[in-house]
């Protein structure tokens, strides 16, 4: 972790604004503009593009992924332009915890896989690449979107230190617990053996 050097209130802005930021429901408002209904009572009622996918609409999925990537980069994008490196992290943990638990939602949002790939590639961009890869070989190999979500973040820690990024290893490190603890069930069905596969209904 980077040493504390911002004054308090500088942190507490930067937290705020990282939840505010994390918290935008993007799959519950992309569902329903695009005429998908309310995506609470889909398939597992997860927020993220999994679950949009569900719908059959690859399309609402995709532009819900890149939404999810795209507002925890821009948290650590905006903070990193107007603040020192430890308002920045600070700001990642909070967008991301602002999508698993958005006040809009009751607090109720999704896994954060998408959040925590687009906070990474903007936190270390080859780190971030590094992530992504073995997401997608996992989910090609797996056909198990929640198994590729495990295996990326999992490595994470790993990926920061190897490219010389240790600074980032501590938050790497609560991220990958925090997708963990959100796959809990996730990882239970994986154990035995009923994890629906990547564009299941169900």
């Amino acid at each position: 972790m980077p040493e504390i050097t911002s004054p308090t209130g500088v942190l507490l802005l930067w937290a705020v604004l990282g939840y505010l930021l994390g918290s935008i429901p993007t799959g519950v408002i992309l569902a329903r503009a695009m005429g998908l209904g309310d995506l609470r009572q889909i398939g597992s009622g997860n927020i993220g593009a999994t679950n949009v996918l569900r719908t059959g609409n690859k399309r609402a999925a995709a532009l819900t992924l890149l939404g999810d990537a795209l507002k925890g980069a821009a948290a650590v994008l905006l903070a990193r332009a107007f603040a020192a490196p430890d308002a920045v992290q600070l700001a990642a943990l909070m967008a991301f915890l602002g999508h698993c638990f958005p006040v809009w939602l009751r607090f109720k949002g999704g896994k954060g896989v998408a959040t925590f790939l687009g906070l990474l590639l903007a936190l270390a961009p080859p780190a971030g690449l590094a992530a992504c890869a073995i997401w997608a070989l996992t989910a090609k190999l797996g056909k198990m979107s929640s198994l590729a979500a495990l295996m990326a973040a999992g490595w994470s820690p790993i990926i920061v230190t190897l490219l010389g990024r240790g600074d980032l290893f501590v938050l790497a490190s609560l991220l990958a617990l925090l997708v963990y603890l959100r796959h809990a069930a996730n990882i239970a069905r994986i154990h035995k053996g009923t994890e629906p596969k990547i564009g299941a209904k169900s």
